[in-house]
């Protein structure tokens, strides 16, 4: 079993377009949810999302490669930049084919989607464009990352709604630890605040109108995010024969099904996958200094969840703290996963605890150390990452500190 380590981290999403802007907002507090700029948004009834502001296309990519590319795979080729950059890896020869991609999310080019029905449909045009298909299909971003990068290992994309990016970092995890693959460059992106991703949203009646505030007695729901967090795994001797800079070490990933509900969640289905990802890190929870929560902000998984890890961590479970970066970037769904392990990274790497921000009132149903609305410094050797997704799909992560 080879060792993983991760070397590389990049991001574009509602906090910052790099990795040291969302570190910043993270210790700030900062909350990038806002009101939502997009066509139509007068006929919705949630008009707030956190959005990626202050973001020009034109600067980053020409015309013809944004024929092709879709506002998530611009976003998933962002991020990889940076990580790829960070990491100094070079892909040619030999590593080229032992370096894969794999990427989480959910609603793929939905963005594409929705432009080109309302351009058939309410339009009346007869034509598209004959780059549409490849532009919508959730691998695109995958591919492109590939065919930037000359990656020619095993690459694929997750889509298991909003653990995508969990289950995608996790089976990169396992490429490398079994041997099948040298490095890997994973994650997640979505693009889903569009006049038609928000309208289907609005039907399940989870949405807040006005914030995000997880764990807090009164709140009413989540919001929608979007971006990308992209990483490079690499086998770990590789990363120290070349002197790389290692961020976190990855050691351990669970992955469950509920079978029970498509919507509802449930607490023996999360309180699994924590457990199998301890065990499977081969250490006992009260190592773990802290956990980046799902907390969306709805009262079903916010209290599911506390009651998952009161009942894996017993005693400790008031030791560890817990909170949800979702209070202030939103709810990437397919993305969400790999922003936020940028704040596993904070936690191991800097020693700040990322803080659950719009906190205002104590649930007795929550009743753990949830880091309300300022950032923590601690001292962290061992965290988790939890991700659970509608249709019943867990996926939890675990890492440890570099060195």
């Amino acid at each position: 079993m080879h060792r993983v380590v991760i070397t590389g981290a990049g991001t574009i999403n509602p906090l910052g377009h790099s990795v040291s802007d969302t570190f910043e907002a993270m210790r700030e507090g900062r909350c990038g949810i806002g009101e939502l700029d997009i066509r139509d948004v007068d006929r919705l009834a949630v008009r707030i999302g956190a959005q990626v502001t202050d973001y020009d296309p034109d600067s980053r990519f020409n015309r013809q490669q944004q024929a092709l590319y879709d506002r998530f795979t611009q976003f998933t080729l962002i991020a990889a930049e940076g990580a790829i950059s960070q990491s100094g890896l070079q892909f040619g020869g030999q590593l080229a084919a032992e370096t894969g991609v794999v990427l989480g999310t959910s609603g793929g080019g939905l963005s594409t989607l929705d432009d080109n029905y309302r351009a058939v449909y309410e339009e009346g045009k007869n034509r598209v464009h004959p780059f549409i298909v490849p532009k919508l299909m959730n691998n695109a971003a995958a591919s492109h990352v590939s065919m930037t990068y000359n990656i020619k290992g095993p690459s694929f994309t997750v889509a298991t709604a909003c653990a995508s990016s969990n289950h995608a970092m996790g089976q990169a995890f396992n490429l490398i630890r079994s041997g099948m693959a040298r490095a890997m460059i994973t994650g997640g992106s979505e693009s889903m605040l569009c006049f038609g991703g928000v309208k289907a949203w609005e039907g399940l009646r989870v949405m807040s109108k006005d914030a995000c505030r997880p764990f807090s007695a009164n709140r009413n729901g989540m919001v929608q995010g979007e971006g990308a967090g992209v990483f490079v795994f690499e086998e770990y001797e590789h990363a120290k024969k070349r002197g790389a800079d290692i961020l976190a070490e990855v050691i351990g990933f669970s992955m469950t099904s509920d079978a029970s509900d498509i919507v509802m969640p449930s607490q023996q289905g999360a309180a699994r996958a924590i457990s199998g990802a301890l065990h499977d890190a081969k250490i006992n929870a009260d190592q773990v200094g802290y956990i980046n929560a799902h907390g969306t902000g709805t009262a079903a998984n916010d209290k599911t969840e506390c009651a998952a890890v009161a009942s894996v961590f017993g005693r400790h479970a008031d030791k560890v703290m817990i909170s949800s970066t979702k209070s202030m970037h939103g709810h990437l769904i397919g993305g969400t996963g790999a922003v936020e392990l940028l704040a596993c990274l904070m936690a191991l790497k800097d020693g700040v605890i990322a803080p659950t921000i719009g906190y205002e009132e104590p649930d007795p149903e929550c009743a753990l150390d949830v880091v309300p609305n300022e950032a923590r410094e601690a001292k962290v050797d061992h965290v988790l990452s939890n991700a659970f997704a509608f249709g019943g799909l867990n996926a939890v992560l675990s890492l440890r500190k570099a060195g």
